[in-house]
């Protein structure tokens, strides 16, 4: 039996970059996903209830036929005794009306992305929290790509997420596999992991190397993840995700 060529795999950016430009076309449409539910699962707690400060950072799968690669990622905050949530998120349409993809807004922070219940993958609370939080704020007013959005492979809103974990390592958030754009640094190739634990190499986020406590091992290949993760005891893969036997929500004012 024949072995499937290599050139195959470099199919997947030509695919990548066609489905973007479809994409488009397809967005002026009316009706579709702009319709698709925005309602609560029930992740995050109720703000009028929860005095303390809280971070929680979600991941749900992306909007139309980018769901099927990957996700999009977010982080959401409320200060002790706030009443009401704050969320840190990038967007490609908010560029079509406004000079930055960053979004900062008060809506809830578990909502379905659009038809697509979100999966809370790391949680901070106790003492300190606020002052993570503010640092949160800081640190994603100062995103270096905000005038930039690229759907693969980045920045989009997985190299915003990254960037605000990079520089916050209390919150040791493992980004999932399937967060295509976490690697991605722009003009460095070096830099920590999300999680802080670790270091990492990356060429425009198209191929690299990862090492880190949270992350285990991860090897990038024109944007797509494969990796292996002994804490989690769990494999990596593109498009599926991470594959293990630990619950994978990660709850940092647990650690010692």
């Amino acid at each position: 039996m024949r072995k499937p060529s290599a050139k195959w795999f470099l199919l997947v950016p030509i695919l990548l970059f066609g489905l973007s430009y479809l994409d488009v076309e397809n967005q002026r449409a009316p009706g579709g996903w702009r319709h698709a539910s925005r309602e609560p699962v029930g992740l995050a707690p109720d703000p009028a209830v929860l005095r303390e400060g809280i971070v929680q950072v979600y991941a749900a799968r992306a909007v139309r036929w980018r769901g099927y690669f990957g996700v999009h990622t977010w982080i959401a905050v409320k200060p002790g005794g706030a009443g009401q949530y704050t969320v840190y998120e990038v967007t490609g349409w908010r560029m079509r009306r406004a000079p930055t993809s960053v979004s900062i807004s008060n809506r809830v922070p578990d909502a379905r992305w659009y038809g697509n219940a979100p999966e809370l993958i790391a949680e901070l609370r106790g003492a300190g929290v606020d002052d993570v939080i503010e640092r949160i704020d800081a640190v994603a007013r100062a995103y270096p790509h905000a005038s930039k959005y690229r759907i693969w492979p980045g920045p989009n809103s997985n190299t915003f997420t990254a960037f605000v974990l990079r520089e916050v390592p209390e919150l040791r958030v493992d980004l999932p596999p399937t967060a295509i754009g976490k690697d991605y640094l722009g003009s460095h190739f070096v830099a920590r992991t999300p999680s802080g634990t670790g270091a990492q190499l990356s060429v425009l986020g198209l191929l690299g190397v990862l090492a880190g406590v949270e992350e285990g091992f991860e090897l990038n290949l024109l944007g797509l993840t494969f990796g292996l993760d002994p804490k989690q005891l769990a494999v990596k893969l593109p498009l599926a995700g991470d594959f293990g036997f630990i619950d994978t929500v990660r709850a940092a004012e647990e650690e010692p």
